[in-house]
């Protein structure tokens, strides 16, 4: 699926409009309909943009690119013509001279998962701050003959570069030595080899974030419910939390690894309750806190405690990560790692514009904060 483009900034470089030019003496009449001051068979051309505004066709295109060197008063008339004739820019005609369509191809997940979907928001929003526009395809399979024939569709359309979510082991392969014409920008991975640029949110950091927070609250049993092993993310929100807790001198359990979504989070603590009212060994009692790898996680962590009556954060401390719409709202409010998705946009921007300008591949990171809620306090007595 190919979602049409969503916005777009180029100069017109159309012929001259055929209009008559006002008589001398007497200023343009701005007063009137402006496009009944030209043939209607066509759409209006800078030119008409100009003799509307009463300026020169150079005037026009300052003001479109927002040229610092013009009167207020003179990029006022230029915009109220633009808006009465419904000018559009022609990109076709600015690709022809400039050989570049400012066009972003985006491949991402068909999936509603919370990080790809927000990744993708933020891109389109930066390359509309950009004066870009996006063009996005959905992946329903990562094999490298799908996505490399994604990839080729995007070359075929003229795009000026493509940016691929990469959530998992399966896209980085299919993308890994394409040699593209354009520039590749992958969200997801760091560091790879080859003609890549990246741009990721530091997972391993915000999982440490979550992780020491409990930790300075005074928790010594920080179980970690994970996503799929083959997900680049949980591996590695997985390695900080198991960092965090051996740099503190603990010796963490294994992690509870499952999927992404709610249910697996509510059967996984389930089985957790389970094994700690069987068993007798200390390697199974019940911990004093849980990191779930995302918000979805948490929530089912958070209903399977409540069916069996435990009470968080009294019993059991719960953290998350996404700061998904709603986690505000769980009950309790759920304490979760907020990745700054807005960064993330901007800078894979900033990576796609110096790739096309020709710089080597880089790899960046953003951040993220914790936002503490009510579903943390500290460790119960044992």
């Amino acid at each position: 699926m190919t979602r049409h483009p969503t916005g777009g900034v180029a100069d017109d470089v159309a012929a001259p409009s055929s209009t008559a030019a006002p008589r001398q003496g007497r200023a343009p009449d701005r007063s009137t309909n402006r496009s009944t001051d030209r043939s209607t068979d066509r759409p209006p051309a800078m030119s008409d943009v100009a003799q509307a505004a009463g300026v020169s066709h150079q005037t026009v295109s300052r003001v479109l690119n927002e040229h610092p060197n013009v009167r207020p008063e003179t990029r006022r008339r230029v915009q109220e013509a633009i808006e009465e004739l419904g000018y559009r820019r022609n990109t076709a005609a600015r690709a022809l001279v400039t050989r570049r369509t400012g066009a972003i191809g985006v491949i991402t997940e068909d999936s509603p998962l919370y990080g790809p979907t927000m990744t993708l928001i933020a891109l389109e929003n930066a390359a509309r701050n950009q004066g870009l526009y996006v063009s996005v395809a959905t992946a329903t399979r990562w094999d490298v003959a799908t996505v490399r024939g994604s990839l080729e569709h995007y070359l075929d359309q003229g795009v000026d570069g493509v940016v691929v979510i990469a959530s998992h082991d399966e896209a980085v392969r299919a993308v890994q030595g394409y040699r593209s014409r354009v520039p590749v920008v992958m969200v997801g991975p760091s560091e790879l080899d080859g003609d890549v640029h990246t741009v990721a949110v530091n997972q391993y950091a915000g999982a440490r974030l979550a992780t020491r927070h409990l930790l300075e609250l005074g928790h010594r049993d920080v179980v970690h419910v994970a996503g799929p092993s083959v997900w680049l993310d949980a591996r590695s929100r997985t390695r900080g939390w198991r960092d965090a807790m051996l740099q503190a001198g603990l010796q963490p359990r294994e992690p509870l690894v499952g999927d992404w979504t709610a249910s697996t989070g509510f059967r996984l603590a389930k089985d957790l309750l389970a094994r700690s009212r069987a068993s007798d060994d200390p390697a199974d009692r019940l911990p004093t806190a849980v990191f779930a790898a995302n918000d979805q996680l948490a929530l089912g962590v958070l209903h399977a405690f409540a069916e069996a009556g435990v009470k968080v954060p009294q019993d059991v401390s719960v953290v998350g990560f996404d700061d998904v719409e709603g986690s505000a709202h769980f009950f309790p409010p759920l304490t979760t790692v907020t990745p700054d998705f807005v960064a993330l946009g901007r800078v894979c921007l900033e990576q796609m514009v110096s790739a096309m300008a020709g710089s080597p591949p880089s790899s960046l990171l953003v951040g993220s904060s914790l936002t503490v809620r009510s579903s943390v306090g500290p460790p119960r007595r044992t």
